[in-house]
């Protein structure tokens, strides 16, 4: 007997020689999303290889910086002197250097303020009309006095917006370096009126004010393998992409201020008072509780004081990449120290009276907590501190010092949900010192791999730090809402920062769900887990790209994710599978109308010869009481199989299904997820069968399974856990009947 390939080969021959034409529908292209994305991902080379690891030729700038920096509290400005030593461990010469002006973008005028479109609001407060139509706008920006070289000279230079190109002589040569010097100025914003990710907030009932101080300073740009100088404009949205290197900083404030900030302080013997100095050296050696430095009563006194005279801060840090302070007369400080594989590092806060009892009791505990959670996901932290600023709606990061918002009320009464949003971002921004602080991925391009694989750990975290911590993202069903949103306000998550619409949703909660997903889900912890801390491994004081972080994920794991790379990150693709269908079978000796003509395969090319077993199929209306569950002993052909084949010990130990049932799934939505099947039984226990995302492999929009149980099912359950993200649960439940009681689950769940 030919097999069909061979018959199928003769009937074209066949029909092409007798000039009959053969009708065939269109080629196409290769649209299956389980395709391995070479098209999508950059080309492996020496710089960066094909396992997601740094190659034999990866490189990068060093920028050294020696400050001196005083603060004008009076008047609210900064002025500066910095130094820079910049070391070309490029394998080019350039020609011209790059730095950012951040704070630029509070000139007024500047092109961050135009960007947006505007609409005419219908009413305003006299305030509020009087600063948008009438009033100049702040002027925030760097105030340059000279760019020189080492020797003095004035060095050519020209200023975009938030960027400037210093005009060098000679270009700078491979393994070369080159100092120069810079002095500014700027005005410092009221970050609560005037906008920004750093400034000052003003206490009017004691006219103090807090300063949270962060691009601060002229900052060199990144220049790599990828793109050659990363000279993005500073718009607002996509934060910093900053080289690695050591830094000297000093720091002249009033005197009666308390400040703290990047690196280990050098003269503290200086700065402290006796007191403070011996509690501090007590909080050292404290691991169970903080010990406060300096007290709620002396940030109080000084608080009054408003002392003329001035003290310096002495700063050095060791491979960071960027430095930011804090400073104020309000603060009370409190330390304790963190034990991290076989070395101490200290978690710190600084904080007004008017952040208490809250952040005494909670925001240091928290800093020591994350600091212990994320070394065991990644690294040991390297730095010797972690501080956590309290400034008022604030949320941001630098090495070694954040700045977070929550403060009780006047009476000191502090809701739940603010108690747990407080202690999130403190998480979430002392978790900033990993990424991207340490693994330094490029903020003002990718926002998610550093706010995305960060959200992803703090849910980790939130969870390891107390039971049932009401986790804003991270879980799949948490999702839902941003993923089945409309599509005109939805982009991928690897879209540029300053392109995305839901900004929270897209770059911060989608990935971290995502990555949540293939953890629990597709890859299992353990491996999830390998191939995680692999990559910030490979990564640390590095920049990575996504390539990077997708290629290490599946290098270290040995499972194949470019399907998963594809559907959350390259597309706005949602998670949809439902049953499509049911069908209950019986066994039977009786051949059934549907099984005439069928046949039985043998190896590739035979057949089987009867007689046969036949599963027949119910009717339409599979979910009522099966008239005829299996009893081997009634089924004679089958029954006499086994005793011929099995001893009674051995036929004792098989299985004994009673009932029959194909399930049909199909997927509405683009993205391909394994499909999770809970099976409840008539007596109301459950199975659990995960099926892997392979079952889409084919391109096929619908798939199906055959389960052969001992007890009869009575309801058949899509996703019970709510592990995938799909959209739609209207589709999960078999039979329609059980939906309702899966819609009250949900809600439930969500109250």
């Amino acid at each position: 007997m030919k097999n069909a390939l061979y018959l199928s080969i003769l009937a074209t021959a066949a029909a092409t020689a007798q000039d009959i034409p053969v009708k065939r529908e269109p080629g196409h292209y290769d649209s299956n999303k389980m395709s391995q994305m070479y098209t999508e991902m950059a080309t492996p080379n020496m710089f960066r290889t094909a396992s997601g690891a740094p190659g034999p030729a990866y490189y990068q700038q060093q920028a050294d910086y020696k400050m001196d920096i005083e603060l004008d509290d009076k008047n609210t400005k900064l002025y500066g002197t910095e130094t820079i030593t910049y070391t070309n461990n490029s394998p080019d010469n350039l020609e011209y250097l790059w730095v950012q002006l951040d704070q630029n973008q509070h000139e007024p005028g500047g092109a961050s303020e135009l960007q947006n479109s505007e609409t005419m609001d219908a009413k305003f407060k006299a305030a509020g009309f009087s600063q948008r139509f009438m009033e100049e706008g702040f002027d925030g920006g760097f105030k340059l006095e000279y760019v020189k070289d080492a020797k003095g000279n004035p060095m050519s230079y020209v200023i975009n917006q938030t960027m400037m190109r210093i005009d060098l002589p000679q270009p700078l040569k491979s393994g070369e370096k080159i100092s120069f010097s810079i002095k500014w100025w700027y005005n410092i914003n009221n970050y609560q009126v005037i906008g920004g990710r750093s400034g000052y907030e003003h206490f009017e009932k004691d006219n103090n004010n807090l300063y949270v101080i962060a691009q601060f300073y002229p900052r060199m740009a990144v220049y790599n393998d990828v793109e050659g100088w990363q000279n993005m404009q500073f718009w607002g949205a996509g934060e910093f992409a900053l080289p690695f290197g050591n830094f000297e900083v000093n720091i002249t404030t009033p005197a009666d201020h308390i400040l703290d900030g990047t690196g280990e302080l050098q003269n503290r013997k200086d700065v402290l008072t006796k007191e403070q100095l011996q509690r501090w050296e007590q909080a050292t050696k404290t691991f169970d509780k903080p010990v406060v430095v300096v007290t709620q009563a002396e940030a109080e006194a000084a608080s009054k004081g408003f002392s003329d005279k001035k003290k310096t801060w002495k700063f050095k840090a060791t491979n960071v990449r960027d430095f930011g302070f804090s400073s104020s007369r309000k603060f009370i400080y409190d330390a304790m120290a963190v034990q991290l594989a076989g070395r101490t590092t200290m978690a710190i806060s600084l904080y007004p009276p008017e952040a208490n009892p809250l952040w005494g009791e909670y925001s240091t505990k928290v800093v020591a907590h994350t600091l212990k959670t994320y070394s065991k996901y990644t690294f040991d932290y390297p730095y010797p501190k972690a501080i956590s600023v309290s400034a008022a709606d604030q949320g941001m990061e630098y090495p070694m010092i954040c700045w977070n918002y929550g403060r009780p009320d006047e009476k000191g009464y502090t809701p739940d949900n603010l108690k747990y949003g407080m202690m999130s971002v403190i998480i979430h921004e002392v978790g900033h010192n990993f990424f991207p602080m340490i693994v330094n991925s490029d903020e003002r391009q990718w926002t998610w791999m550093d706010e995305g694989l960060n959200t992803f750990l703090q849910y980790l975290t939130e969870q390891e730090f107390m039971p049932n911590y009401p986790s804003r993202r991270g879980p799949a069903d948490k999702i839902v809402p941003y993923m089945s949103g409309d599509q005109k306000f939805l982009e991928p998550i690897m879209t540029n920062s300053e392109a995305i619409y839901q900004f929270g949703s897209n770059a911060y909660a989608k990935p971290a769900t995502g990555l949540n997903i293939l953890r629990e889900l597709v890859m299992g912890h353990e491996l999830f887990d390998y191939a995680f801390k692999t990559y910030a491994n490979r990564w640390k004081f590095k920049h990575p790209t996504p390539e990077d972080f997708f290629r290490t994920m599946e290098d270290a794991s040995a499972v194949d994710l470019d399907w998963f790379w594809r559907g959350w990150f390259y597309s706005t693709d949602y998670v949809d599978i439902g049953i499509s269908g049911v069908k209950q079978y019986y066994v039977t000796e009786t051949e059934p109308e549907a099984a005439k003509g069928t046949t039985v395969r043998r190896g590739r090319f035979g057949q089987e010869e009867g007689p046969f077993v036949y599963l027949a199929a119910y009717g339409p209306d599979a979910n009522k009481e099966v008239e005829k569950p299996l009893d081997t002993n009634e089924v004679k052909l089958l029954n006499d199989y086994l005793n011929e084949h099995f001893t009674p010990a051995e036929r004792a130990k098989l299985k004994q299904p009673k009932y029959f049932y194909e399930v049909s799934f199909d997927k509405p939505g683009g993205m391909l997820m394994p499909i999770i099947v809970e099976l409840t039984f008539a007596d109301g226990s459950t199975e659990t069968q995960t099926f892997p995302v392979q079952i889409w492999r084919k391109g096929n929009q619908t798939a199906s399974r055959v389960f052969a149980t001992d007890k009869r099912v009575t309801k058949i359950t899509l996703d019970p856990k709510l592990q995938t993200a799909d959209v739609d649960v209207s589709n999960n439940v078999w039979p329609k009947a059980a939906v309702k009681d899966k819609f009250d689950e949900l809600e439930k769940k969500r109250q």
